[in-house]
């Protein structure tokens, strides 16, 4: 079993070589399993044609007892810097056997998401005590607790948060965002999802959670959100009458990363683009 350091020095191989557009550089099995955006793709295919350079933003993630690895940064792509997620599987000879890509191109998907801000956040830096970790089971249970809270989100809290939660949304700040020019993200975490604003997200579907960092207490999942665009206007639970922004079939795949501490989820962070309704994920069956 590989040590963190050791999976960590996997990704930084494998993030020169894609900087430098040399994917033989790469250490990577023969069969590699390689999905960008959700399709699979040829090593070196994909942003591998695009990237001109890497964002210094890392967040890093490691699960020794998985053999994963992965990164939340951002990469230029000509006259674009994109959010981007990449998870790396690493076999026992220390080759990438599996390698999941999320690069989320808000300039091509026709609306800009909003001013983004790549930057260190220490509450997903910080190393969670031994003696106060919690199991693999637990923190995906928190996780997928979240997720049960958006579906069909209609006040019901069936996850719990810390009171100063913060969520980064391809690299800008949905929550307590004074900024934003929707009132929904003024609000915290927990109070978002208690009024019941995302009540347009029909379905989580095809969730994973193949990445758990005990040590950090960050678990790394992955699902799309189905729209069916049916919903017009709804009541959130403060009485006030809304309409959906969603009013066609649309989905959202994501990768988003939980930091859980005393039980409660402290930051979310998540890059996710729109692709065709109900897409399946080629990552289907692959024993995660």
């Amino acid at each position: 079993m590989a040590t963190r350091d050791q999976l960590y020095d996997v990704l930084d191989a494998y993030l020169a070589a894609l900087a430098s557009r040399t994917v033989g550089a790469a250490p990577l099995a023969e069969d590699v399993f390689n999905t960008e955006n959700n399709v699979q793709l040829d090593p070196g295919d994909g942003c591998w044609n695009t990237v001109t350079a890497l964002d210094n933003y890392r967040m890093c993630i490691a699960d020794p007892e998985m053999g994963q690895v992965a990164i939340f940064t951002a990469i230029e792509e000509t006259d674009a810097l994109n959010p981007c997620c990449i998870r790396l599987e690493v076999g026992s000879d220390g080759l990438i056997t599996g390698i999941e890509t999320v690069v989320a191109r808000n300039k091509d998907e026709g609306f800009p998401f909003g001013p983004q801000k790549f930057e260190t956040k220490p509450v997903l830096e910080a190393t969670i005590p031994e003696a106060e970790r919690a199991s693999r089971f637990d923190l995906i249970r928190i996780a997928n607790g979240y997720f049960e809270t958006i579906e069909r989100n209609d006040g019901t809290i069936n996850t719990v948060f810390a009171p100063g939660c913060n969520r980064v949304e391809n690299g800008v700040q949905t929550t307590n965002n004074k900024d934003f020019p929707l009132p929904v993200a003024r609000m915290g975490c927990e109070e978002q999802f208690a009024l019941g604003w995302y009540r347009y997200d029909d379905e989580l579907r095809a969730r994973r959670f193949p990445l758990v960092d005990v040590e950090r207490g960050i678990v790394l999942a992955y699902g799309f959100i189905d729209h069916s665009g049916s919903l017009g206007e709804y009541e959130l639970t403060n009485g006030e009458t809304v309409s959906s922004p969603v009013r066609r079939p649309h989905s959202y795949y994501l990768a988003e990363a939980f930091k859980i501490a005393d039980g409660a989820i402290q930051q979310v962070e998540a890059d996710f683009l729109t692709v065709p309704y109900r897409m399946p994920s080629p990552w289907d069956g692959r024993g995660e």
